[in-house]
């Protein structure tokens, strides 16, 4: 049973994507005989249009090639240096999660709030049927439950939207694109929430060879029949363009035994802990905890400041702190952290030599948004309705919340139905407004970027108050008031429209001769 919906070109097009896709009709495909630039320019405007990579090539890109010449597809571009770039299309916002769970590759994603997710594709809402759901006893349910979910999203998106431009006033300053592009980027982002999981995504991926190796290891042993679905998709894709760095991964005795052991240590720890914890859900419902962090991370970051422009041993330097005065410590810091123009201006390594470990419920939207940052460890637990749910203010205000909340109970009856059969596929049925249980661990310097990013004027509302709370928390333990205070850009109110001031730069981009 065919789960994604092919493309159709013309033999015009078909001629010219030949030459820079490695097939036509598959939702995976690599990019070849490409200027890095091109591709670089291509994965960028991707996740900010509802267009496939090869119709968003054609529409966008093609002009600005020279495609006279004899270019024929060249199955051995990308061995030199490994380096790949892989759209995996038509993916359920569940696999997204497993495709960028690894550190060492770049993902873009198709955004929820720059693309309004009721335009169907061959004719039907973009949500993914799960073929064994589908040809099972509960298969019209789950179309029918699907179908309603994705109704009540376009509803409460043209709902919200009214509001929002009978409540906000348009900058007499602003163009009415710029103002409609703003008003409707937050009404899609207070109704994103009614969106099922199931959803279906663009992912681009720019990793080595390596580090694919290593996505499809894991992919091929996951309990998720779409991930190793698309796994097999994958490697069939990733061989034409980096095959020497992919012969072992299928092998029996190789990578074969690597994807057995994933699978089998993981299902052991399941049952185990499962046996001893039971199936209990959390009466607490704090969003944000601070569960561990070093009382002794700071006096560790001055020593480390201090390692590289001394020669003493670090023992010797920490003792040495230990003994500084406030202002000592403080001037040291202050010379390390220097006046930062803006977020992109960082202090160096020191700052990793302190962690923070976090506890988050938050709901699925946040933490799409927040699992995609690189630099720290982030495990996540099963996607269910018995968290709850968030219902943002402004659906209240505009008068849509029995909407919504029938939404939310449509998922959570959906859910119920499949968990039992399809424990791995139910997740499918959850709307991004129920909460996750995730956790997060950073060091300091990644909390710098991270916070100060998802903190931003144009930030979602879901993930703003996540990084604040971090940050409150951060600067509340002993000892870490001054690391918290390098945080020099966080941003505590956010802007009445989130996406205005974004709006206005590419509006000026455009202008631009």
């Amino acid at each position: 049973m065919t789960v994604y919906v092919p493309e159709e070109f013309t033999a015009a097009e078909s001629e010219v994507l030949r030459r820079y896709f490695t097939n036509l009709d598959q939702p995976v495909f690599a990019l070849v005989n490409l200027p890095e630039v091109v591709k670089g320019a291509l994965f960028a405007r991707y996740s900010r249009s509802p267009k496939s990579l090869r119709r968003l090539f054609l529409d966008e890109f093609l002009g600005d090639l020279d495609v006279s010449g004899d270019v024929s597809f060249d199955a051995t571009v990308g061995v030199d240096r490994a380096e790949v770039h892989l759209a995996c299309e038509q993916a359920s916002n569940v696999l997204t999660k497993i495709l960028e769970w690894g550190r060492l590759m770049s993902y873009l994603e198709q955004s929820t709030r720059y693309i309004a997710y009721d335009e169907r594709l061959g004719g039907r809402y973009r949500y993914y049927r799960d073929p064994d759901i589908v040809a099972g006893k509960f298969g019209t349910r789950y179309v029918g439950d699907m179908d309603r979910m994705f109704d009540s999203y376009s509803q409460l998106a043209d709902e919200v939207t009214r509001h929002v431009r009978e409540s906000v006033p348009k900058d007499p300053r602003d163009s009415d694109f710029v103002y409609r592009q703003a008003t409707r980027a937050k009404a899609l982002d207070a109704v994103r929430g009614a969106l099922p999981a199931a959803s279906l995504s663009n992912v681009g991926i720019y990793g080595t060879g390596q580090a694919f190796e290593a996505l499809l290891l894991r992919m091929r042993a996951h309990a998720l029949p779409e991930a190793r679905v698309y796994a097999d998709m994958m490697l069939t894709e990733l061989r034409k363009v980096v095959p020497s760095f992919l012969k072992r991964v299928d092998i029996p005795e190789r990578g074969g035994a690597w994807s057995d052991y994933l699978a089998d240590t993981r299902d052991s720890t399941h049952e185990i802990v499962e046996r001893i914890l039971g199936d209990d859900i959390a009466s607490d419902v704090d969003e944000v905890t601070l569960t561990d962090f070093d009382p002794d991370g700071e006096s560790k970051v001055i020593a480390a400041i201090c390692y590289s422009h001394s020669h003493l041993p670090e023992s010797q330097i920490l003792a040495r702190v230990d003994h500084m005065s406030t202002e000592q410590r403080r001037e040291i810091l202050k010379a390390y952290v220097g006046t930062r123009a803006n977020r992109r201006h960082r202090p160096g390594r020191a700052f990793e030599r302190t962690d923070y470990r976090f506890d988050v419920l938050s709901d699925y939207g946040a933490f799409r948004d927040l699992q995609r940052h690189r630099l720290l460890t982030i495990e996540w637990q099963p996607l269910t309705p018995y968290h709850g749910y968030t219902r943002p203010d402004l659906v209240d205000a505009a008068g849509a919340a029995d909407a919504f909340d029938e939404v939310m109970d449509r998922a959570r009856g959906l859910y119920e139905a499949l968990v039992h059969d399809y424990p791995q596929q139910a997740s499918y049925a959850v709307s991004m407004a129920y909460r996750l249980r995730y956790v997060m661990q950073f060091n300091a310097r990644e909390a710098m970027h991270m916070l100060e990013l998802r903190s931003s004027p144009q930030g979602h509302p879901a993930y703003r108050r996540v990084a604040l709370e971090m940050h409150r928390q951060i600067g509340e333990v002993a000892g870490h008031r001054a690391l918290a205070d390098a945080m020099t850009h966080m941003t505590m109110e956010a802007p009445e429209l989130e996406r205005l001031e974004a709006e206005r730069r590419a509006e000026s981009k455009r202008r631009e001769p």
